[in-house]
C-alpha cells in the first residue's frame, strides 16, 4: 500500500493546490459544460431526442458508480501517480468526444470522462487533505476548493456558451485538453508518494461488485424516472435493486479484512454530516442551474451565452462565501455554526424563487436568488469539504474523499429527476386545466406559463428538502471547532481514535 506521510509539511503546498484547483476545475466544468453544447452536438451528429440523455447519463453513471473504487486506488497505489493517471486520461477520453463522428463514438468518450474523473476527482480532495493540516491554512485551501466546486458549474455555463456560439460545440469538450496538460505539472510539487509498512493491499473484489453495480442501478433508475417517471417499471425496478445491492455491499463491508469504504468513515457523525449536508444542499444548486437554465432559454428567449452570463453573480456569490466568509471561520466555529446557515440562505434564494412567473425580470426575480443560494452553497461547501476527511487515517483520505463526491452525485441524480418529475407533472395539469378537452395548437403564452407553473412547484419542493437538510445537521452534527494551538492532523487522529 502506498500513502503520504502525514507528519511531513509539503514546503510547496499553495503552489500544489493550484493544480489540485485546476483539476478538480476541469471535472466541476465538465458537469455543465456539456449540457449547454448538447443541442448542438445533436443535431450535428444526428441524435434522437430519446438518445440524447445519454450524453449526460454515460458520464454520470460512470462518474457516481466508480467514485469509491477510484477513492481506493488512489489510496493503493498512491495519490501523485493516480491523479497524473487521472488528468491524462480525462484528457485523452475529452479529445475523443471532441473528435467524435457518430453517436457511439461520443457516449463512449464520456463514459470514459466519467471513469477517469472517478479516478481524479477522490484524489485532489485527498491531496488536499494530507498536504494542509495547519488548522489556518487547511480553512483557506479547503475554501478555495469549496469555491471552485460550488462556482466552476455555474462557469461551466458560461465558457460552454461562448464555445458553442463562437467556435463549435466540440470545443466544449477540448478545452479540459490544455488544462488537464498545464494540471500534470503538479507532479513536480504534489507530496511524494511513500510506502507504508505492513502487509500488501487487497482489493476488495466483492465489495467493488456490490458498490458499483448498486450505483450504477441507483444512477440509472435516477434518469429513467426523469424521462418515464418515478411510477415506471423500468425506474422503480432499478432502485430497488439498487437498494438491495448497496445493502449487501455493507453487510460485506462489515466481514472482510480490507473493506472498500470501512464503514467508520460514514459511521462518524461529523463526517456523515458532511456528507448529507453536501448530498442535500445540491438539490438547491441543481434545481436552479436546471431550472432556470430553461426559464431564460425557452421561456424568456435568452441566448447560451447570455443565459451563461446571467450565472456569473452566482458564482461570484460562492467564491464570497466560500474564500471570503467560510474560510476566515472555519478555524474559529463550529462546522455546523456555518452549514446550518448556509443551508438556510441557500433555502430562502430557491424560495424567493416560488413567485416566479413569465414576465418576471432578471434583476428583480432572478438575481436575488442567486446571489443568496450561491452565498449559502459556499458557506455548505467550504466546510463540508473539509470535514469530510475529518478523522481518517492517512490510508483512507481517498476513500473518504470518494465518498463526498459519490454523496454529490446520487444527490444530484436523485434530486434532479425526483424535482424534473414535479415540474412536468405540475406543467401537465396546468395545461390540462387550461385547454381541457380543446383540440388544437396550444397557445405560446399557455405553455410558457405551464412551464413556469412547474419550475415554481419544484423549488417549493427544493426549499422543503435544503430546510429538512439544515434541521438534520443541526442535529447530527455535534463537532466542536478546531483547537487553535494544536495541528488539525494532530486532533484528527485523536477522533479517530475516539471513533473506533
Amino acid at each position: 500500500m502506498t500513502m503520504e506521510s502525514p507528519h511531513v509539511t509539503n514546503p510547496r503546498r499553495w503552489l500544489a493546490l493550484a493544480f489540485i484547483g485546476l483539476a478538480q476545475l476541469m471535472i466541476v466544468l465538465d458537469i455543465t459544460i456539456v449540457n449547454i453544447a448538447l443541442p448542438s452536438a445533436q443535431a450535428d451528429l444526428g441524435i434522437s431526442d430519446g438518445d440524447r440523455q445519454w450524453v449526460i447519463t454515460a458520464y454520470t453513471l460512470a462518474f457516481g458508480s466508480l467514485l469509491l473504487l477510484g477513492g481506493r486506488i488512489a489510496d493503493y497505489t498512491g495519490r501523485r501517480r493516480t491523479f497524473v493517471i487521472g488528468l491524462l486520461g480525462f484528457a485523452g477520453a475529452s479529445a475523443l468526444g471532441g473528435a467524435a463522428s457518430g453517436f457511439g463514438m461520443l457516449l463512449a468518450a464520456r463514459a470514459l470522462q466519467g471513469a477517469f474523473a472517478a479516478l481524479l476527482a477522490p484524489t485532489a480532495l485527498s491531496l488536499l487533505a494530507v498536504s494542509f493540516t495547519e488548522p489556518r491554512e487547511r480553512a483557506k485551501a479547503f475554501g478555495v476548493f469549496g469555491a471552485i466546486a460550488g462556482g466552476g458549474g455555474a462557469l461551466g455555463l458560461v465558457l460552454g456558451g461562448a464555445l458553442t456560439e463562437y467556435l463549435d460545440w466540440r470545443w466544449c469538450l477540448y478545452v479540459n485538453v490544455p488544462i488537464a496538460v498545464v494540471a500534470v505539472f503538479g507532479w513536480y510539487v504534489l507530496p511524494a508518494d511513500a510506502r507504508a509498512p505492513g502487509a500488501a493491499a487487497r482489493f476488495d473484489i466483492p465489495g467493488v461488485l456490490l458498490a458499483v453495480s448498486g450505483l450504477v442501478a441507483v444512477v440509472y433508475g435516477c434518469s429513467e424516472a426523469e424521462s418515464e417517471g418515478w411510477g415506471s417499471l423500468g425506474a422503480s425496478g432499478l432502485l430497488t435493486l439498487g437498494a438491495v445491492l448497496l445493502f449487501a455491499f455493507v453487510l460485506v463491508e462489515r466481514r472482510v479484512a480490507q473493506p472498500l469504504l470501512p464503514l467508520r468513515v460514514v459511521a462518524d457523525r461529523t463526517r456523515g454530516s458532511a456528507y448529507l449536508a453536501v448530498a442535500m444542499s445540491v438539490v438547491g444548486m441543481f434545481a436552479l442551474f436546471l431550472f432556470l437554465t430553461y426559464y431564460m432559454q425557452v421561456v424568456k428567449g435568452y441566448s447560451a451565452l447570455v443565459t451563461g452570463v446571467a450565472f456569473l453573480p452566482m458564482s461570484f456569490a460562492v467564491v464570497v462565501g466560500a474564500a471570503g466568509v467560510a474560510t476566515r471561520l472555519i478555524p474559529k466555529v463550529p462546522p455546523r455554526a456555518l452549514m446550518v446557515p448556509g443551508l438556510l440562505i441557500t433555502a430562502l434564494g430557491v424560495g424567493l424563487l416560488i413567485p416566479l412567473d413569465a414576465g418576471s425580470s432578471y434583476a428583480g426575480g432572478l438575481l436575488p436568488s442567486e446571489i443568496l443560494v450561491g452565498f449559502g452553497m459556499g458557506l455548505v461547501m467550504a466546510p463540508a469539504m473539509n470535514y469530510a476527511t475529518h478523522g481518517v487515517r492517512a490510508e483512507e483520505a481517498g476513500v473518504a474523499s470518494a465518498t463526498v463526491n459519490t454523496a454529490q452525485q446520487i444527490g444530484g441524480s436523485i434530486g434532479t429527476a425526483l424535482l424534473n418529475t414535479i415540474a412536468t407533472s405540475a406543467t401537465t395539469d396546468y395545461v390540462s386545466s387550461r385547454i381541457g378537452e380543446r383540440r388544437g395548437p396550444v397557445p405560446k403564452e399557455t405553455i410558457k406559463a405551464a412551464l413556469v407553473e412547474g419550475y415554481t412547484e419544484a423549488f417549493v419542493w427544493a426549499t422543503v428538502i435544503l430546510v429538512a437538510a439544515a434541521a438534520v445537521v443541526a442535529v447530527l452534527m455535534n463537532t466542536p471547532r478546531p483547537p487553535r494551538e494544536q495541528g488539525v492532523e494532530d486532533a484528527s487522529q485523536a477522533a479517530a481514535a475516539h471513533s473506533l
